[in-house]
């Protein structure tokens, strides 16, 4: 459920939004995005394009002693039994890498009570997905689902074909009030065919059953996965302001409700363990999990979380 706009502010530090899509300015907002993005991302990941989810890759390549921090999996146990010295395995990143991005564009994200709608923010987050896995070789794809409609743009790589992407998502008509969406079917079409060993990115706000673990779950068995969850403070947290009107835009029901300290921890405690159930879910298929809000600073959060990742992987976390 959201809520209607309150009166009340956030008390996060002011947040810099992604441009609006709503006024028809669609060129001027994707000029803006595209500067914004590349402004504060370039660089970042020179010659790492696996960089939103650092690994291994897949083409293996030599063995060398293990260190403490190096992951176990990656043990290669016939030169460790032939040498009797713990050994891993190194591998070498794919030449090209092969991106498709799910985008839930369904009529919950048509809310957004801080800086933007959570449907700016989800093209934000396919901007910065798109200029972070972008260039040598490597190609991206988009298959943008709405309830209504599922629009599915062919992965291609080039600068051009990156922003005509861009156009097209940010011009998908918006789905009526009352339209449910549907993120596990749109993962399975993302499935279905098979196509090679690339990266899967799913951004959505996950809200409802997470009966897409299955579909994700299974996604994973060729893919590597990441997971944008695009929030809404007032999805997390009630504002004692008195009577507001809690709205669930996919199935137009709308109740009225006078909030009170009690109502309002109740609705905090659950948004929290649906939350949890989304993370744990996630974390079960293996995705990496990166969470934009709607108050916050999307690009800052982005950067901490692809440096956090590269550390990780680099053995700098130990």
């Amino acid at each position: 459920m959201t809520a209607a706009q309150p009166t009340a502010e956030p008390t996060r530090r002011a947040p810099i939004a992604p441009p609006s899509f709503r006024d028809g300015r669609i060129e001027a907002a994707l000029r803006t995005l595209e500067l914004a993005v590349r402004g504060r991302l370039d660089g970042l990941l020179q010659g790492n394009h696996l960089g939103l989810v650092p690994g291994p890759g897949s083409e293996p390549g030599e063995a060398r002693n293990y260190q403490p921090g190096d992951d176990v999996r990656r043990m290669d146990w016939a030169v460790t039994a032939r040498t009797t010295v713990p050994h891993v395995r190194e591998t070498v990143a794919d030449r090209e890498l092969e991106t498709w991005v799910v985008l839930d564009l369904s009529p919950s994200l048509d809310f957004g009570t801080a800086a933007c709608e959570k449907r700016d923010l989800a093209i934000a987050a396919l901007a910065a997905v798109t200029h972070l896995t972008r260039g040598g070789g490597n190609r991206i794809g988009v298959l943008v689902s709405t309830g209504e409609q599922t629009v599915r743009i062919p992965a291609r790589g080039g600068l051009g074909h990156a922003r005509a992407m861009l156009r097209r998502v940010a011009r998908t008509e918006r789905a009526p009030e009352g339209t449910r969406g549907d993120l596990a079917a749109a993962i399975e079409q993302l499935r279905r065919p098979p196509r090679r060993r690339g990266l899967a990115v799913v951004i959505s706000d996950f809200l409802g059953e997470p009966d897409w673990e299955r579909a994700l779950r299974a996604l994973s068995n060729r893919h590597d996965l990441l997971a944008v969850e695009v929030l809404d403070p007032r999805e997390l947290e009630l504002p004692d302001v008195g009577t507001v009107v809690l709205a669930d835009p996919e199935t137009g029901r709308q109740r009225e409700v006078v909030t009170s300290p009690l109502l309002c921890r109740e609705f905090a405690a659950a948004a929290a363990e649906h939350r949890e159930r989304v993370a744990a879910a996630l974390r079960r298929c293996g995705a990496a999990h990166l969470t934009l809000r709607t108050d916050s600073d999307w690009i800052a959060d982005i950067v901490r979380f692809v440096l956090a990742r590269k550390r990780a992987w680099s053995g700098g976390g130990r």
